[in-house]
């Protein structure tokens, strides 16, 4: 949407640009200079005059030429590998103020027992100034439009004040509220705290910001590994609430047959699962007429019964000589634990450990971790482990924006080639595009701003925009190039007359950006990091446009006479 605007927009200007601006301009009649229109004036005189001075200085002299190219150089090759090592997020965190709690408790707990820890929880956050609401659901939790009972979970829905208002941000808040809640002292209840970021955007596939899945046929095998799995993440600092899929057990009954006593009595295992699915489903036996309504009649055991061990125990599988079978005879009935929930991925078991990252870890952290984990744990044949997590999103994000960026820069470079019918001067444009990437990496870097996927999308943007200031420079080059038959004569013209454009078109971007680069208002953090790549890239490259283009130029076309 952001790409649709923009382009639309563009499209919009030139066709303003092209018939409104010079019609209403020829009816311009005025030509009076108001005062502060003559300081600008003078301002810019004598900035033209400054800026030629020294590029005369750099064009006479080839020693500084050589080492102002040098120094752009060794700054582009210092600052490109940094958007590979520094520390890398998906998206940057969002304070606006909403935070998901799950409080989980052992399997088993009474709903009466859960609702008094709730209460709990909740009058505690009542005297925190910062919350404005808390909603909270006992005994379950909702999720769309499905419904999910269980005694043992709750969730609460807490609302904080605006960022503005408030003493801490949100991950602080977090933090504070968790050192609070132990101290509560809630015996068998695990409550884990997330931020829940923008609604409707998922950063990651699985359910938190780290998300590693185990797969494989044994969910024994799969939690015993899962296990291993969270005792590592549990030592990376900046990591909470570390916890499996398979954490959560309920009770089940299990019937267990030995298949070797059934087979000697002539049964099979679809002959005992008949008997127990009437006795604890029930089969329709006949029917009841009442006013000239029918009702089944089923029969089964009753629901007190099908508690009672004693009573399935004596249930009668089938009859051999005269004698009983009954069901404690050919298998043994015992309560299992077993997960609530079993999760599948391409038709094959998961187990998913998942964590959520605190502010002051990046995912190349997740990255070094996930290499030990699969380089310490021997998996069994038949199982494997990867990430779906932030780690892997970013990874995909990165790949396909940097594939739009050489799109960008293909596209660009075969429209200057038509305009130009020429190669030398669009490569000589696109040059600058790699120099202003320097000036994102030193900002990025000074400022300890992470790298994010809105950079990467801001790098795409300044691939159209960072070109603009070059053509406009050459342009005029190319004009009076041959008039004037010297190839420094014909820059420094250019470079004193494109000076104005160039500053005004270049400061009104960078103005118009700053209200994002500055964060004002909620939720403003997620733009934040395009607008000061914008900013940073455009600064920089103004730079290289006044010198480093006509350097480029200058000695691109030597042959030409000086």
């Amino acid at each position: 949407e952001l790409i649709f605007t923009i382009s639309a927009a563009i499209l919009a200007s030139l066709l303003v640009a092209i018939t409104l601006v010079p019609s209403l301009s020829a009816r311009v009649r005025d030509t009076h200079v108001a005062g502060f229109r003559r300081y600008i004036d003078k301002g810019i005189v004598y900035l033209q005059g400054w800026v030629t001075n020294i590029l005369q200085r750099v064009l006479d002299t080839p020693r500084w030429s050589l080492s102002i190219l040098l120094m752009a150089l060794l700054l582009l090759m210092f600052t490109v590998p940094y958007f590979f090592t520094a520390k890398q997020v998906f998206l940057p965190k969002m304070d606006e103020g909403q935070i998901r709690v799950s409080v989980i408790s052992d399997p088993g707990m009474a709903l009466d027992d859960m609702d008094k820890a709730i209460h709990k929880i909740e009058a505690m956050l009542r005297k925190d100034k910062q919350v404005q609401g808390v909603f909270s659901l006992v005994g379950g939790r909702i999720f769309g439009r499905s419904e999910y009972l269980s005694s043992n979970y709750s969730s609460l829905y807490i609302q904080l004040l605006p960022a503005s208002q408030r003493e801490l941000d949100i991950e602080q808040w977090i933090a504070r509220t968790n050192k609070k809640i132990r101290q509560l002292q809630l015996t068998g209840v695990k409550v884990r705290m997330r931020n829940s970021g923008i609604r409707g955007v998922r950063t990651s596939r699985g359910s938190d910001d780290v998300s590693i899945r185990i797969q494989g046929p044994e969910l024994a095998v799969l939690r015993e590994i899962a296990e291993q799995v969270a005792e590592r993440l549990r030592d990376v600092s900046g990591l909470r609430n570390i916890e499996h899929s398979a954490e959560e057990l309920k009770s089940e009954l299990a019937i267990h047959v030995d298949r070797e006593r059934i087979a000697r009595l002539g049964l099979s295992l679809d002959d005992v699962g008949k008997v127990i699915r009437i006795a604890l489903e029930g089969q329709t036996i006949s029917d009841f007429l009442e006013n000239d309504r029918s009702y089944n009649i089923r029969m089964r055991l009753t629901p007190g019964e099908i508690s009672n061990f004693t009573r399935l125990n004596s249930l009668i599988v089938t009859v051999k000589d005269k004698q009983p079978i009954y069901l404690a005879d050919i298998a043994q009935i015992k309560v299992d634990a077993a997960p609530s929930e079993i999760l599948r991925e391409n038709q094959m078991r998961i187990i998913e450990v998942s964590a959520s990252m605190s502010a002051d870890i990046g995912l190349e952290k997740i990255e070094q971790v996930m290499t030990q984990i699969k380089q310490q744990l021997e998996l069994p044949s038949g199982y494997s482990i990867y990430d779906s997590g932030m780690l892997a999103e970013m990874k995909a994000g990165q790949s396909g924006l940097l594939q739009l960026l050489l799109l960008a820069l293909f596209l660009v470079l075969v429209v200057m080639a038509v305009q130009y019918e020429s190669l030398r001067n669009p490569f000589i444009i696109l040059a600058g595009v790699p120099f202003a990437l320097t000036g994102v990496g030193l900002v990025l870097w000074a400022f300890s701003i992470p790298v994010s996927m809105p950079v990467w999308l801001g790098l795409i943007m300044l691939t159209g925009i960072v070109v603009n200031n070059a053509i406009v420079l050459l342009e005029y080059v190319d004009m009076v190039r041959h008039e004037v038959n010297s190839i420094k004569a014909a820059l420094l013209e250019a470079v004193r007359l494109r000076l104005r454009p160039i500053l005004m078109t270049t400061l009104t971007t960078i103005v118009g950006m700053m209200p994002l680069v500055l964060a004002f208002g909620d939720g403003a953090e997620m733009l934040r990091p395009l607008a000061i790549t914008i900013v940073a890239g455009l600064s920089y490259s103004l730079l290289v446009s006044l010198f480093l283009i006509p350097l480029l130029y200058h000695y691109a076309y030597k042959s030409w006479k000086a």
